[in-house]
């Protein structure tokens, strides 16, 4: 399969040229293989975009900007949902490509599939929520300390010196 990403080469809007650049960068990273379409100098690509990019998906002017991701001739979004799916890690499912093994999406998406089985446990859910948890008490412990002359006091110290007066 192959990814098609549908880009104008002589955009005059910067903005463009950053989200461009974001998603070519990003799968260039990921080492997925793609195929950058002109639609600024062919108009076969232009046209092509322009007619299968989803009538729900183009903006009310009609005309939907670059870049536009395509999987073949399945359409997998603009920027926008580009973005979130890379800031949710699921760039493979929103291209409609299997996760490597090992990455973070195919970790998510085995834990999903032994939750979804009932063949996972409350212990196979990630480890970052756990860590996060603990995070969290840390911080708040640390907020029931303060500082009093330079010094950080715990509530225990603050406690003895009560009791000392």
């Amino acid at each position: 399969m192959v990814i098609k990403v549908f880009l104008a080469s002589s955009s005059g809007s910067t903005a463009i040229k950053k989200k461009q650049q974001d998603v070519v960068g990003f799968l260039e990273a990921l080492k997925i293989d793609y195929a950058p379409l002109d639609i600024a100098s062919n108009e076969d690509n232009r046209m092509w975009m322009r007619e299968n990019v989803p009538g729900e998906k183009k903006p009310t002017n009609g005309i939907p900007l670059p870049p536009q991701i395509f999987n073949e001739e399945m359409y997998c979004g603009d920027y926008d949902t580009f973005f979130e799916a890379k800031e949710d890690n699921t760039v493979y499912e929103f291209l409609g490509l299997t996760p490597p093994p090992g990455s973070k999406e195919a970790q998510q998406a085995e834990k999903a599939q032994k939750l979804h089985n009932g063949s996972g446990t409350e212990e196979d859910l990630d480890d970052d929520t756990t860590r996060k948890v603990a995070e969290e008490e840390e911080q708040e412990e640390g907020e029931e300390d303060r500082v009093e002359d330079n010094h950080l006091v715990s509530e225990e110290e603050e406690e003895q010196a009560s009791e000392e007066d």
